[in-house]
């Protein structure tokens, strides 16, 4: 197998585990199961279950604090997702459109825009500024 069929299948198996436990579960639970119920249609119920199953192991894993855990469901779909391309290398143009659904824009991509932020302060004034999420502690 291709180099960049093996790197594109880890990239892939990285972002859906890593979406199992946020928000974006469900839509990487549709998108896998979409691209197996076209390929595969008779196997599309069963890795739907199973990527519902995995959601509960890395949500349970993370909870304990457990890296392993989810590390190994990213290696099992890494492998799955590799068989799966294996099969017929044409469908890693389907993967890579699912991937880019599924990951948020990055400026650094030049996908969001630009985004400008000015600040002025004087005495003993605290500015704090973000294009994303912030999380400040302290006085």
């Amino acid at each position: 197998m291709d180099a960049e069929l093996v790197a594109l299948a880890s990239s892939a198996a990285t972002t859906v585990v890593g979406l199992l436990a946020t928000d974006g579960w469900e839509q990487a639970k549709v998108g896998v199961a979409a691209l197996w119920r076209r390929a595969r249609p008779e196997q599309a119920e069963t890795v739907e279950a199973e990527l519902v199953a995995a959601r509960t192991g890395v949500l349970t894993a993370r909870q304990a604090g457990d890296d392993g855990a989810e590390a190994a469901l990213t290696a099992e779909w890494c492998d799955r997702l590799r068989h799966f391309l294996a099969a017929d290398p044409a469908r890693a143009r389907e993967l890579r459109a699912l991937l880019a659904e599924l990951s948020p824009p990055s400026p650094a991509a030049g996908r969001a825009g630009r985004v400008e932020m000015h600040g002025t302060g004087s005495d003993n004034a605290r500015i704090y500024m973000s294009g994303g999420d912030m999380h400040i502690t302290g006085p």
